[in-house]
């Protein structure tokens, strides 16, 4: 599945900055359908075409109708967009984009599915609200509750383009977690490391452990990461027992991707006592 059968439907848009901002933001997502109802702003205009970056072609193949009943005709679902969610003709059928935007995706193997925005000074009208099957609010502070008209077609097509993701995988593979044996030797590394800087010690030193091995056990961690805490305890016993930071080190045998554990032979540049 892919966003290509979505249409953004764009009513009497006012400012030819938008046209382009969203012809770009389009572009950003694989959407390349663009209808515009009764527009003031023309589409060729150069502000249009200077906002539209690498969205030129989505301008210049836009649909231009007459009203809205004509922009959504072959959509199988269609869902508005409004900052006002009160009234008869709203409160029934609004939600979130988290919400509303998977009904169209469901929908869209029948056919087109539409996102019909509105006029920047007033925004949908409630008779045409009635004519789409659902309605979206970007939920926003109720202080100032108006988005700038390309940046709530950004919201719309981000959350939706994520919803796909996760139609298509809802389970992305992710990195195995480091065996139980491995844990374990990182654990007694580190250990080893938070006493040599008496991190750990007196009778609080059992439950602090326990309490590191628990906020690290939670986390799943990785193979490469329980590499990079035995690098983390490899410094901090360096430091502890040579009072500076650690130079390159041989790799060693039981950690073979890290340095070893043992002090090495002083760097050549100074003298071993």
């Amino acid at each position: 599945m892919s966003l290509e059968r979505v249409r953004i439907v764009l009513v009497e848009t006012h400012y030819a900055g938008n046209l382009g901002a969203t012809a770009r933001v389009m572009r950003n997502f694989g959407v390349s359908d663009l209808v515009l109802v009764a527009p003031y702003a023309r589409p060729n205009s150069s502000e249009a075409l200077r906002m539209s970056t690498h969205g030129q072609q989505l301008l210049e193949q836009c649909r231009t109708v007459a009203d809205l009943g004509e922009a959504i005709a072959d959509c199988v679902c269609v869902a508005a967009t409004s900052a006002l969610d009160e009234g008869r003709f709203r409160e029934q059928t609004v939600g979130p984009p988290d919400e509303v935007l998977p009904k169209l995706l469901a929908a869209m193997p029948s056919g087109p599915v539409a996102i019909v925005f509105g006029p920047e000074p007033s925004g949908l009208t409630n008779a045409q609200i009635a004519r789409c099957h659902h309605l979206i609010r970007i939920r926003t502070s109720r202080d100032y509750s108006s988005l700038n008209l390309a940046q709530s077609v950004a919201i719309c097509l981000y959350e939706m383009s994520r919803q796909e993701r996760l139609m298509r995988d809802p389970n992305p593979p992710k990195s195995p977690i480091a065996s139980h044996a491995s844990q374990e030797r990182m654990f007694a590394h580190l250990q080893d490391a938070f006493e040599a800087i008496h991190y750990l010690y007196d009778e609080r030193r059992d439950a602090l452990m326990h309490g590191i091995r628990q906020l690290i056990g939670r986390a799943g961690p990785t193979e490469q990461e329980v590499r990079m805490l035995h690098g983390l305890a490899r410094q901090l016993l360096w430091t502890a027992r040579n009072g500076v930071p650690q130079p390159d080190l041989p790799a060693s045998p039981a950690d073979p991707d890290s340095p070893a554990d043992a002090p090495p032979s002083p760097p050549a540049q100074e003298t071993a006592e």
